[in-house]
């Protein structure tokens, strides 16, 4: 009776962490996890005001968590510890610009999961004028037949643009394209992000996707570092603010599609070209140092470029042959 009663337990807990519609895991072919060190972050939160949750939004009495502070969220990942925001706790974070949409993922947030299963989870919100906030279409596919316990497993193949879906030194990407239709929300110039802690009962303090699916994570966590750890928010397109007195010009460029050289008027001569990918990755950085670019060593495909010299920068599409 024992063996079958483990059996059962075995296949109920693979049953609830069946694999998801969205990226795997770290560690699996196919995962969007962006590494701290990766090449693509250009800059990370200057500021960071927090609002702190209760340990157990159920128990008041037991007070509100304490682990971290406000300067925790600021600066590279794995740096400065980690801020605890609570059960619904709350973090604004600014940034030494404006963060805007770019090719593929815009910006990373990143907690400190100690495990790839182990995921405690935030909603992200985005502001271009500092009052108005809009929120990432999040979706959760996790079965919530039984709630997540205090030490319990997400599969992250059920969830989406949701902050906490990698462990710690691995950012969860968000693409500011998944909001391009906001009324009141310039997508390209964004000032601020709200990370809002997910409380993941799903019996009574009841938190919900963007299709109305009950979100279920680990609860209760109460204790002095409960619900979301807040590590950082790393920029991958960014307008620095010595940029935002720079003007927006076409640049001309032919042939295009092209397959080695790209040629361009001499006024770009010693300017920086940065190709980047579909998805985001910088591929390709080059100062000009003659009327071309050989970009030869570029795989074939469609790039976005951006190219800035003194107090003008340019973007455009590259078809490579």
């Amino acid at each position: 009776m024992k063996k079958k009663l483990l059996i059962f337990s075995f296949l109920w807990t693979n049953f609830l962490l069946a694999q998801g519609p969205f990226a795997p895991a770290w560690g699996i072919e196919g995962n969007s996890a962006i590494h701290k060190d990766s090449s693509i972050i250009i800059d990370w939160a200057s500021q960071c005001a927090i609002k702190r949750g209760y340990m157990d939004i159920l128990n008041p009495s037991l007070g509100y968590t304490t682990v971290g502070d406000s300067t925790y969220g600021i600066g590279k990942a794995q740096t400065n510890g980690v801020v605890s925001l609570g059960d619904g706790g709350e973090a604004i974070l600014q940034f030494n610009g404006k963060i805007y949409d770019g090719p593929g993922p815009d910006f990373a947030v990143f907690e400190n999961a100690f495990s790839d299963m182990f995921l405690e989870l935030a909603f992200v919100e985005v502001s271009s004028d500092g009052n108005n906030y809009f929120r990432f279409p999040a979706h959760s596919h996790s079965d919530t037949l039984i709630q997540i316990g205090s030490f319990g497993r997400v599969e992250a193949s059920n969830i989406h643009n949701l902050a906490g879906k990698y462990p710690m030194n691995y950012g969860t990407p968000f693409d500011l394209a998944d909001l391009s239709n906001q009324a009141g929300l310039d997508v390209q110039n964004i000032t601020h992000i709200k990370i809002i802690d997910v409380v993941g009962n799903v019996d009574t303090m009841i938190n919900r996707d963007s299709e109305g699916r009950i979100i279920n994570d680990p609860y209760p966590t109460p204790f002095p570092s409960g619900g979301f750890d807040l590590d950082a928010v790393g920029v991958i397109h960014i307008t620095s603010t010595s940029l935002l007195e720079h003007k927006s010009v076409e640049l001309n460029f032919y042939p295009n599609p092209v397959e080695n050289n790209m040629h361009f008027d001499g006024k770009w001569i010693d300017a920086e070209f940065r190709f980047y990918n579909a998805n985001g990755y910088l591929q390709l950085f080059e100062r000009a140092i003659n009327s071309f670019i050989d970009i030869s060593s570029l795989p074939k495909g469609v790039y976005f470029l951006e190219v800035l010299k003194g107090s003008s920068f340019a973007r455009t599409k590259v078809i490579k042959l």
